[in-house]
């Protein structure tokens, strides 16, 4: 019966009702039926016509706009604009500890491809400085496990990195929310901000160079964290020795700064590529007792102003670049010399933001229990030595 009543109402909806024909009896119920439509039904026909083909054609329509990522979430539930826009707050003792990891993990690949022999050494380039800019399978695997780390832990931060990412080597790297005990005893409580705030900056491999002439001590994996463009946390991890350094501004450490520093005759940690460009302003300004040391990796010179554990680890008392760099190279030293009082500034006595552009034009200084800005007076001419 519902079967015949939605039969005789689709027919009533399309005006087709049917007639006797004047010549014939009533009686003849089985007789042939004409048709008559009404103009009414034909447009209301129309109309559910034009509906459905709007639906098809606008259905359509999003397929194709999906597949170039202008609507919804396509192929795996990315964040629209608005979920972009909105990324959360995040904790940044939760970040240094991934960080911490982030560097260990990718220091073990370096490590791994280093005692393989196997590099798989390729040129990207060459440097400002006419170098050639190097790249390893270790620099490729460490960026790979420090790069999905991170991003699989807080998928809504912007993380800058040396190598390029290639969406077919991604990763799911899981991340157990374990905080080390080390961390939770300097840093006590958690510490949130917003995400959209929160720049990381990643070297996967700082001293590549180095690192394939097998002078192992240079090398370190390095992850900073700013907020605004402020150095806030800083790992710096040197894979041949095991040793690791952090920091937090305002935070905690797990290292110190030295006891004493010699400011009239400094030690100075200068990169092996130009040292002589600053022996000879060093000298001049501080006299004949000055010593250069001659160095690869900025985590390395870092490091080297401070108290490390590690027999393979020079020491010195200022460390000065002169010539453009990188801030993926120098943001975690920053972060780690500024949670311990020290500074790094352009040779001009300029901070550093770490935002924007990828790298810095004025060269740096980094000193801890220093006159920093005495310094700065005392080395004018080398910001002009490092743009000759």
């Amino acid at each position: 019966m519902a079967e015949i009543n939605f039969l005789f109402f689709f027919r009533w909806s399309l005006g087709l009702s049917p007639s006797r024909s004047p010549e014939r009896p009533a009686s003849r119920a089985m007789a042939p039926m004409g048709i008559r439509l009404s103009p009414l039904g034909v447009a209301v026909f129309c109309l559910l016509g034009l509906g459905v083909l709007y639906h098809l054609y606008s259905g359509f329509l999003a397929g194709r706009f999906s597949l170039f990522g202008l609507g919804g979430e396509p192929g795996g539930g990315a964040a629209g604009p608005a979920a972009a826009a909105d990324g959360g707050t995040v904790d940044l003792r939760e970040m240094l500890a991934v960080s911490v990891l982030a560097a260990v993990r990718g220091g073990d690949e370096v490590r791994r491809v280093r005692e393989s022999n196997v590099l798989h050494e390729k040129s990207k380039g060459k440097t400002r400085e006419g170098a050639e800019d190097k790249m390893t399978s270790g620099d490729v695997l460490s960026n790979r496990k420090m790069f999905y780390l991170l991003k699989t832990a807080f998928p809504s931060v912007q993380i800058n990195t040396e190598e390029h990412v290639d969406a077919a080597d991604q990763e799911v790297i899981l991340w157990d929310h374990k905080i080390p005990e080390d961390i939770l005893k300097e840093v006590t409580t958690p510490k949130e901000v917003p995400a959209e705030s929160v720049t990381v900056w990643i070297d996967p491999l700082d001293a590549t160079q180095e690192y394939t002439e097998d002078l192992r001590k240079y090398v370190t994996t390095m992850v900073c964290v700013a907020v605004n463009g402020k150095p806030m946390l800083g790992v710096i991890h040197k894979p041949f020795s095991e040793y690791t350094a952090w920091a937090m501004v305002d935070g905690g450490s797990n290292v110190k700064a030295r006891s004493s520093y010699n400011e009239k005759t400094p030690r100075i940690v200068v990169s092996r590529s130009h040292s002589g460009m600053v022996k000879q302003v060093a000298l001049q300004t501080f006299g004949n007792q000055t010593t250069i040391i001659p160095a690869g990796g900025a985590g390395y010179k870092v490091l080297a102003l401070l108290d490390v554990p590690d027999k393979s680890q020079e020491k010195a008392d200022l460390y000065i670049h002169v010539t453009y760099i990188k801030k993926w190279d120098i943001c975690a030293g920053n972060a780690i010399l500024k949670a311990l009082g020290g500074h790094m500034t352009t040779l001009s006595g300029e901070e550093i933001s770490y935002t924007g552009s990828d790298g810095i034009e004025g060269g740096l200084l980094a000193s801890i229990r220093m006159n920093h800005q005495a310094l700065v007076r005392k080395l004018p001419d080398l910001e002009k030595t490092g743009h000759k």
